[in-house]
């Protein structure tokens, strides 16, 4: 296998395990949050507007850039060179996979700003979604294990139907 084909195959799964890492999406359920009761309350949108979730940097990024640059850079020249370029491919792969880590769970999201029935005013913010908000549209605050969502209310305009 040649130091390119390496090169790709390393750049590839790392491309991959990053694409597995979490999301705020409204639309994709925690396998922990299954089955379990949620408080809902009804609220109104006073309005929204575009933000965007800066990426996370859990070290996963880094760690797996340092080892594919570590072994891609050892493997050049003869012992002496392999053992410094990897050292300088290992330090150069962390920075790209933090730098890919942070910009593949970079999320375009949506702050909704909700007016409660008692009154009070709530600020959520979560991924775009396939629903789109509109001042005065009625909703429901889904919190299931401490995280929120925001849904349209069953029965709304735009609301899915329930059929049998």
């Amino acid at each position: 296998m040649t130091t390119h084909t390496f090169r790709n195959i390393a750049a590839l799964a790392l491309a991959s395990l990053l694409a597995a890492c979490s999301t705020t999406s409204p639309d994709v359920i925690s396998r922990n949050d299954a089955q379990r009761m949620s408080t809902v309350v009804d609220a109104t949108v006073l309005s929204t507007r575009p933000v965007v979730v800066e990426g996370s940097q859990s070290g996963i990024g880094g760690t797996a850039g340092a080892v594919v640059g570590g072994v891609a850079g050892s493997s050049v020249g003869g012992r002496r060179e392999g053992v410094a370029v990897g050292v300088i491919g290992a330090v150069a792969g962390a920075v790209i996979g933090n730098a890919i880590e942070r910009n593949t769970t970079r999320e375009e999201a949506v702050e909704i700003m909700l007016q409660l029935k008692s009154g009070e005013r709530r600020a959520v913010v979560q991924a775009r979604g396939n629903e789109q908000f509109t001042p005065g549209e009625a909703v429901i605050i889904v919190t299931t294990g401490g995280k929120v969502r925001v849904t349209r209310a069953p029965g709304a305009p735009g609301a899915p139907v329930k059929t049998p």
